[in-house]
């Protein structure tokens, strides 16, 4: 038995217990949130600043309306140079003028002189891209440039033309744009800090608690105590961190199933040092009584010489038994029927009252390794024997067969049941027994198909279990 299973974890390094602050969750969907709301702020800004321009022209027009209309109050639509100054700075517009059949008439002029290129804008047929594409022409614009602003006039064949410098309209919107800014910024924080609080204790600490469980889990994960507790979250996050408790629970009870199998085999390999010696000298004393003239012994001597034989060979291979590869099988021609008598014979000899019933062709050979095959045979039997004296049945009986498909062993005992059978070929899970081991059927398993087979369950229920044994090569 090798000691495998006490070979230490290979040493991992540990991370870090606290990286650098901006490349922790926490900093990232802060990060990510605040510019996801300053890219959606600035998307609002691009319409919020071209409605501001249009109603920036449109008071000035406005304005400009009102200050034509004290030419109607004139006698002569004349007013003093001083008077038309006064209305213009009011308006805050250089000129206006209307334009009807294509007349133009002066209202209003400072007689100022103007420098810089003009540049139109027509108010009477603004589409939203052309109102865009003027913004962003209004922050890049020189100072000196004169717009030259066309509307509606008083009547409907009129159109109004006011001049007015570019400097005011570029500095109002300058202002403008630093107000929607600091605003923008303020309420970005802001939700982003909300977000962020959310975040923080709905996602990213029960990620911390998962991130720190799994780290620990990878370090030691036989003997780490403060494992992930379960929690009643259904979510994403909330199933990962049950799947991952369930996991290290397992594997934590592995890990323990693990260290008490190491022990198991040292105290097994000590049993079987201890048991070959004692089997060494009984058989030493089979070889002085086969030795005797009694009739009764020299019958009974080859029995036990075998059986002792076998007992040895057994704490051999048990000792074998953590090898990589186990030893093949010694095939050859056997009597099947005389063999599963002989398994019948050791199996049933503490179940005296157990019918044993050999079915068995009288002349059926078959290939196979003779130790192996009693082995299987005699577990499989006293396996029978035992849960039918257990189940108190009646008939108690063991009956082999042959069929089309292989070698049937069935008893008449009260079946397997559901929990056992969905585990039947699992060390220490199969066991029906108190103090049962569940290795006899994952021995048998694995002794025929060592010799190219397979033990399979057949059929259980009320009225009994077939276990068929399957084998290669059956021969006449």
């Amino acid at each position: 038995m090798t000691n495998d299973a006490r070979d230490p974890v290979p040493a991992l390094p540990r991370p870090p217990a606290s990286g650098r602050w901006f490349d922790g969750l926490s900093f990232r969907l802060f990060a990510l949130t605040l510019a996801s709301i300053l890219f959606v702020e600035g998307l609002i800004f691009v319409p919020s600043a071209s409605g501001f321009r249009n109603a920036w022209l449109e008071e000035r027009v406005q304005a400009a309306r009102i200050a034509a209309l004290a030419l109607d109050a004139a006698p002569t639509r004349m007013v003093s140079q001083e008077l038309a100054r006064q209305l213009l700075d009011n308006a805050e517009v250089l000129a206006v003028s209307e334009i009807e059949d294509e007349m133009h008439f002066q209202l209003l002029d400072s007689n100022m002189p103007t420098e810089g290129k003009a540049y139109s804008v027509d108010l009477r047929g603004t589409t939203m891209m052309s109102r865009v594409s003027d913004v962003f022409g209004a922050f890049f614009a020189p100072d000196d440039r004169i717009l030259v602003i066309n509307d509606k006039g008083s009547r409907d064949n009129r159109v109004i033309e006011v001049v007015v410098p570019q400097a005011p309209l570029k500095s109002d919107l300058i202002d403008y744009g630093r107000r929607i800014a600091g605003l923008s910024l303020l309420i970005a924080l802001i939700a982003a800090t909300v977000i962020y609080v959310l975040l923080h204790f709905l996602v990213v600490q029960p990620m911390k608690r998962v991130t720190t469980s799994v780290e620990q889990f990878r370090m030691d994960p036989g003997a780490w105590t403060r494992r992930l507790r379960p929690t009643s979250r259904r979510d994403e996050i909330g199933r990962a961190q049950n799947a991952l408790s369930d996991m290290e629970e397992a594997v934590a009870d592995a890990f323990r199933q693990r260290a008490h199998l190491a022990e198991l085999g040292t105290a097994v390999a000590k049993i079987n040092h201890d048991l070959r010696n004692s089997l060494a000298s009984a058989q030493l004393v089979s070889d002085t009584l086969a030795r005797s003239e009694d009739p009764r012994v020299q019958k009974a001597a080859p029995r036990l010489e075998r059986a002792l034989t076998r007992a040895i060979n057994l704490a051999s291979e048990t000792l074998d038994y953590g090898k990589a590869k186990p030893l093949p099988p010694d095939m050859q021609p056997v009597h099947l029927r005389a063999a599963v008598e002989e398994a019948a014979s050791e199996a049933l000899a503490a179940w005296p009252e157990v019918e044993f019933v050999n079915d068995l062709p009288v002349q059926r050979m078959v290939e196979a390794d003779p130790e192996h095959l009693h082995r299987l045979a005699t577990n499989l039997i006293r396996n029978a024997a035992e849960a039918m004296v257990a189940g108190a049945s009646l008939p108690k009986r063991v009956t082999v067969t042959l069929s089309q498909h292989g070698v049937d062993f069935t008893d008449t005992g009260p079946g397997l049941p559901a929990a056992a059978q969905e585990n039947l070929f699992k060390p220490f899970a199969a066991s029906t027994r108190k103090t049962g081991s569940g290795l006899g059927l994952v021995i048998a398993r694995e002794l025929a198909t060592g010799m190219g087979g397979d033990l399979t369950l057949a059929g259980t229920g009320p009225k009994g279990t077939t276990f068929r044994l399957v084998l290669p090569d059956l021969m006449m």
